[in-house]
């Protein structure tokens, strides 16, 4: 359920000079000047370690200026380094969630690693990326724990071994089906846990539930549409699915349609069995 996305074109270390070069008349000055050449060794190593939590630590001495950094996420108008590095990101032509898959287009920023407890982050197009409302509101200020030091896939620098990271499985009875949301079986182990803890914490086979309910309800109308018209059930499935491999196969919706694909005895009751009457 997460699509992979290009690093923002915007350098974040040589806007870390830029910033600090655009605040040299201001107030806040001296203190820019002071950090810079901290601020950009921090980002390099964050950039170095794929955003990893495990491995990027907090700047405790800057603590006390987290305001000072969040302002500048803020305040980032046109025409500012910070600004215009930020707005390609915001003004994207997505139309589904890159961090769970849901349909629709994400209208808000995650910092990958909150800027709540890492201020200089907040402004570096390398930690920012369109989110859905939902997945927000899951995580948070979350980043990871003892047993999983990371919680969540980073959409600029994670690549899986196949492209296909979700797997949902659909079992009988098919007039009354349930489902299970899980990491792909092909995924390495390593893969497999953090895609599993990455589900878990943004919640997302919950979150499934009132999409799978409407979508089967959806098929098992057109399914009895093919029927009556005498087209082929599967290759039609097989024309609905490949619709939306596009931008990523962990859409919602193309996760779906592959279930359904996978699993002979639901084929077999889509083509021969009495359909439930859905209005």
């Amino acid at each position: 359920m997460v699509m992979q996305l290009p690093l923002p074109a915007a350098c974040s270390v040589a806007l870390v000079d830029q910033v600090v070069a655009q605040r040299q008349n201001g107030i806040h000055a001296a203190f820019f000047t002071g950090i810079a050449e901290q601020w950009r060794e921090r980002v390099q190593h964050y950039l170095d370690h794929g955003g990893s939590p495990e491995y990027v630590p907090f700047w405790p001495e800057i603590a006390v200026r987290r305001g000072t950094f969040h302002n500048l996420y803020k305040s980032a108008a046109v025409g500012s380094a910070h600004g215009d590095a930020l707005d390609p990101i915001r003004n994207h032509d997505l139309d589904l969630c890159p961090a769970c898959g849901e349909p629709g287009a994400p209208n808000t920023l995650d910092h990958y690693l909150p800027k709540g407890r890492f201020p200089h982050l907040s402004i570096i197009p390398a930690n920012l990326f369109p989110m859905c409302d939902a997945c927000q509101a899951e995580k948070l200020e979350k980043t990871g724990d003892g047993n999983h030091p990371r919680f969540f896939i980073h959409p600029y620098f994670d690549v899986f071994s196949i492209p296909r990271i979700v797997d949902l499985a659909i079992d009988a009875p098919y007039d009354a089906p349930t489902f299970e949301l899980r990491p792909h079986p092909d995924l390495l182990p390593e893969e497999a846990t953090l895609v599993g803890v990455h589900l878990r914490e943004l919640d997302v086979p919950a979150r499934y539930v009132r999409f799978f309910r409407n979508e089967y309800r959806r098929l098992i109308r057109n399914v009895v549409k093919l029927r009556v018209a005498g087209l082929p059930i599967e290759a039609t499935i097989d024309g609905f699915r490949e619709g939306f491999a596009d931008p990523t196969p962990n859409s919602w919706q193309h996760v779906f349609y592959s279930a359904v694909l996978g699993n002979a005895a639901l084929i077999e009751f889509l083509t021969n069995a009495e359909l439930p009457a859905y209005p």
